[in-house]
C-alpha cells in the first residue's frame, strides 16, 4: 500500500500515531519549540530597535525569600526583627546587606537593588504568576510569563529555544505553564538534570534509544508527508480525536514546529551549548559546586550562543522554620556555609564577573527575585512565613546604573516606607529593556486582545 494511503488511513489511531512520532520525546520538544507569528505595531518594532537587552537571565528564588535576612536588614530593629544574621557594610555608603551575601556586599556598585516591591498576594502560585507575568491571576486567563512573551515576540535563527528553564520550570508550586495563553510553541523548555550531578544530561537532546540520524531522517521526511496531508484530514481527524479524548495530542502531531524539534535533536551546535564539562574547572569552581552556581554557569553557555530567556530555579527559599540552618550552614554542622544564601552569593559573583569579562553584561539583564519576602518577625520555629507586603528584588546588567538603591522599606520591614513599585511595573520595565513594547496587544487562540501589560510604570532609574 502507498505511504500516503497508509499514514491516511492510520491518522485517526491513537496508538499508531503515538508510535508514528516517537522519536525521543519529540511531543515534548515540539511544545516547547517553534515560531509563533503575533502581529507587530509600529511601536513594538522601536522598542525592539531600541532594546539593551538581547537576553535574560531570571534567577527565581523560589519559596519566597527573607528581604530580612538578605538584601533589606534591620540591625536597629529588636532582635526577633532582625533575625540571627548580622548586617555587613557595602561598596555604597550607608547601605547594608546580610551577613550571607559578603561577595554581593563589596560589588555592589555593579547591581541595583528595589527594597519597596509591593504586593497583596501571600499565596505561592498567585504570587509566582503575579511576580513572573505582571498580571495578578484571573480564573478566566493564565496569563504568559516574561520568558513565554519573549519565545512569542522574539525571532531567532538559532536552533536553541527562546525560552529554557534550568533545571525546571516548577515554580510556584508547578501551576504555571510558563506561556500561559499563548501557543505551546512559547512554553519554557526545561533542561530536565540537575548541572550540579555529575550524571548531569539534557532530556531529549539525544537520540531515543535505538534510534540513529538516518532512521531519524526518514521519520521526518515521514512526518513532512504526514503534515502535507493534514489540510485534507485535519477537520476529520479532529473530530475522531475529540470523541477519544485525543485532540491535543493531535494538534501537536500535525504541528509544523516539528522542523524546529528536529534541528534540536540533529544540531551538535546545541548540544555543545550545554555541555558544561568543556567549561575549564577553575571556572566551574569559580560558580561553586551546589546546583545554583553550576546552573548560573549553564544559564551563562546559554546566553553567549544567543539564548534569548533563561530562568534559574532556584528552590527551596520557603523558609518557614530552622532558618538559620537552611539559609546560612546548609546542614547541621557545616564547617564551610554552604546554605541557599551562601550558594547564592557565590553563584551570582561568579556569573556577574563571566559575563563581564565576556563582554555580555551589558547585554544582558540578570534579575533576582522571589515571589514575595517573609514575615517581619521570626516565627517558634526560628523561621519567617510569606508576607508580600514589601520586599526585595535584584538587577544587573542591560546599562542599568549599579550602586544605587530605590524605594525603602520602615524601620522592621513590614510595608513600603517610600516608592512601592508593583510587580506590574516591575513587568513594564523588564519588557522595556528588553525590547518589548508593554503597550503591544497579544491574543488569545479565541482572538481576545490582551496586552503585554496592563497598567505598569517602567522604573525610570532602569529604563532611563
Amino acid at each position: 500500500m502507498p505511504l500516503m494511503t497508509t499514514i491516511a488511513g492510520q491518522l485517526p489511531n491513537t496508538m499508531v500515531r503515538r508510535d508514528f512520532l516517537r522519536i525521543g520525546g519529540w511531543s515534548a520538544l515540539t511544545a516547547a519549540f517553534g515560531r509563533f507569528g503575533v502581529a507587530r505595531a509600529n511601536a513594538a518594532d522601536e522598542a525592539r530597535r531600541s532594546s539593551r537587552a538581547k537576553s535574560c537571565i531570571l534567577i527565581w528564588l523560589d519559596g519566597g525569600p527573607s528581604h530580612l535576612d538578605l538584601f533589606d536588614p534591620k540591625p536597629q530593629a529588636a532582635v526577633e526583627v532582625r533575625g540571627p544574621f548580622a548586617s555587613i557594610p557595602t561598596a555604597i555608603p550607608g547601605v547594608s546587606l546580610s551577613e550571607l551575601l559578603p561577595r554581593l556586599a563589596r560589588r555592589m556598585n555593579d547591581v541595583s537593588l528595589i527594597r519597596s516591591v509591593t504586593s497583596p498576594l501571600g499565596e505561592h502560585n498567585f504570587g509566582t504568576h503575579y511576580l513572573l507575568t505582571g498580571y495578578k491571576p484571573s480564573p478566566a486567563l493564565e496569563y504568559p510569563t516574561f520568558g513565554g512573551v519573549v519565545a512569542a515576540e522574539r525571532e531567532s535563527s538559532q536552533v536553541l529555544p527562546r525560552f529554557i528553564a534550568v533545571p525546571s520550570f516548577r515554580v510556584g508550586g508547578g501551576r504555571l505553564s510558563g506561556h500561559g495563553f499563548l501557543p505551546a510553541s512559547a512554553a519554557p523548555f526545561s533542561v530536565g538534570g540537575d548541572p550540579g550531578r555529575s550524571e548531569f544530561r539534557v532530556r531529549d537532546l539525544d537520540y531515543y534509544p535505538g534510534l540513529d540520524r538516518d532512521r531519524l531522517e526518514r521519520r521526518k521526511g515521514y512526518l513532512q508527508q504526514l503534515d502535507r496531508l493534514a489540510r485534507q484530514v485535519e477537520s476529520a481527524a479532529i473530530g475522531n480525536a475529540t470523541r477519544s479524548g485525543d485532540e491535543r495530542d493531535l494538534s501537536q502531531a500535525l504541528n509544523p514546529e516539528m522542523e524546529q524539534a528536529y534541528r534540536l535533536a540533529t544540531s551538535t551546535e546545541a548540544k555543545l551549548a550545554f555541555r558544561l564539562e568543556d567549561e575549564p574547572s577553575h571556572v566551574r569552581q569559580a560558580y561553586g559546586g551546589r546546583s545554583v552556581g553550576q546552573c548560573c554557569l549553564l544559564a551563562r553557555r546559554l546566553v553567549e550562543r544567543q539564548a534569548p530567556f533563561v530562568l534559574v530555579n532556584h528552590a527551596g527559599w520557603d523558609t518557614h522554620d530552622d532558618a538559620y540552618t537552611r539559609l546560612k550552614e546548609g546542614y547541621t554542622g557545616a564547617k564551610i556555609p554552604v546554605g541557599l544564601a551562601p550558594s547564592l552569593d557565590q553563584a551570582l559573583d561568579a556569573l556577574l564577573d563571566d559575563l563581564i569579562q565576556r563582554g555580555l553584561l551589558d547585554e544582558t539583564l540578570v534579575l533576582v527575585m522571589g515571589e514575595f519576602g517573609r514575615t517581619p518577625k521570626l516565627n517558634t520555629q526560628g523561621g519567617r512565613d510569606h508576607w508580600p507586603r514589601v520586599f526585595s528584588v535584584l538587577a544587573a546588567g542591560a546599562g542599568i546604573p549599579g550602586g544605587q538603591v530605590i524605594g525603602a522599606s520602615d524601620a522592621t520591614g513590614e510595608n513600603p516606607r517610600e516608592r512601592p513599585i508593583t510587580p506590574s511595573d516591575l513587568a513594564a520595565t523588564v519588557y522595556t529593556l528588553l525590547g518589548i513594547d508593554p503597550a503591544h496587544t497579544l491574543h488569545t487562540n479565541d482572538g481576545r486582545p490582551v496586552r503585554i501589560n496592563a497598567d505598569g510604570t517602567p522604573i525610570r532609574e532602569w529604563v532611563s
